[in-house]
C-alpha cells in the first residue's frame, strides 16, 4: 500500500513539474516576442522602408554645380585634413556634427543643431536617388552610433572621417552604401 501511495506521488509531482516547464516556456517565447517587437520599432523610419535593390548608377547623376555646392567646397576647403575629435568642434579636431554645423553656417547662414541625433529630425527626407548638393546624409556606423556628411554630387559627400579627418567619400563605396539610413534637405538652395 506505501508503495502506490508513493508511486502516484511522484507522478502527480511529474505531472506538475511538466506543467511548470510548459508554463515557464509558454512564458518565456511570449517574452521574447514582446521584447522583438518592441525592438523592431525602435529603428528608423527610413531604416524601414530604404529600398536597397537601388543602387547608385554613375550614367545617370548629373554633375551637381550651383552657388551652395561652391560655397560648400570653399568651405570644406579651410576644413580638410582637420583631424577627427569625438566632441572637437574646432580646427584642431572636429565631429562629423560639428563639421556640418560649421559648414552650413558658414556656406548657407544656416544653425544646425550640435549632434547627429538633433540633426536628422531637421528638414524633410530626400530619398537616396534624389539627393542634391547641401543634403545632410546619415548613416548608422554602430549599434548606437551615427554618422553624418553633406552631399556634394556625383556621389560624393563630405565629413569628418575617425580615420581620415576631414575628407570627401564616395556613396557607392560598399561601407557607406551599406550603412546609410537616411538623406534631409535642410536647406531651399539645394
Amino acid at each position: 500500500m506505501d508503495h502506490r501511495l508513493r508511486h502516484g506521488k511522484e507522478e502527480i509531482t511529474y505531472c506538475l513539474l511538466l506543467t511548470m516547464l510548459f508554463l515557464l516556456l509558454l512564458s518565456l517565447l511570449a517574452f521574447s516576442f514582446t521584447s522583438f517587437s518592441a525592438f523592431s520599432y525602435e529603428l528608423p523610419a527610413s531604416m524601414l522602408t530604404l529600398n536597397r535593390d537601388t543602387g547608385f548608377s554613375p550614367a545617370s547623376a548629373p554633375h551637381e554645380t550651383g552657388p551652395l555646392r561652391t560655397r560648400i567646397l570653399e568651405q570644406y576647403n579651410h576644413w580638410k585634413g582637420t583631424r577627427y575629435r569625438w566632441g572637437g568642434a574646432t580646427h584642431n579636431g572636429v565631429d562629423c556634427s560639428a563639421l556640418m554645423q560649421h559648414l552650413f553656417r558658414d556656406a548657407a547662414h544656416l544653425s544646425l543643431p550640435r549632434t547627429t541625433g538633433e540633426q536628422i529630425h531637421r528638414g524633410v527626407q530626400v530619398e537616396e536617388l534624389s539627393l542634391k548638393a547641401g543634403d545632410l546624409v546619415f548613416f548608422q556606423t554602430g549599434e548606437h552610433v551615427r554618422h553624418v556628411g553633406v552631399y556634394i554630387g556625383d556621389h560624393q559627400f563630405i565629413h569628418a572621417s575617425s580615420s581620415q579627418g576631414v575628407t570627401v567619400s564616395d556613396l557607392s563605396d560598399d561601407y557607406w552604401h551599406a550603412h546609410f539610413i537616411t538623406a534631409r534637405r535642410v536647406t531651399d538652395n539645394a
